[in-house]
């Protein structure tokens, strides 16, 4: 698999925030809307618009506009794009594991 250096940081980016990764496990059991997340999540519009354009620019998330709403769901095309991209990461890895610097 050809590794797209520019996406894999927007990625895992996606990850590494607690409040992203409680929005995930929350659309887990499907499409939520917007107004959903607010209630669940206790935070405020902007903070949920901030980390909702972090995931969906990561390909984790999609977002779909229902009237003055928008409606977020797990892309099953991302998800198996990040996996595959933390695949080919550790298969790289693993290449070198037991060359020392001077060897490879």
């Amino acid at each position: 698999m050809e590794l797209d250096e520019k996406k894999i940081p927007t990625i895992f980016k996606a990850f590494c925030d607690e409040n992203r990764v409680k929005i995930l496990k929350l659309l887990l059991t499907g499409e939520k809307c917007a107004c959903v997340l607010l209630d669940d999540m206790h935070i405020t519009q902007p903070t949920l618009s901030h980390h909702m354009k972090i995931l969906c620019d990561s390909g984790i998330v999609i977002g779909r506009k229902e009237g003055k709403w928008m409606h977020y769901s797990i892309s099953e095309n991302g998800v198996q794009y990040a996996i595959d991209c933390l695949q080919a990461l550790m298969i790289t890895s693993a290449a070198f594991e037991n060359k020392s610097c001077c060897d490879r």
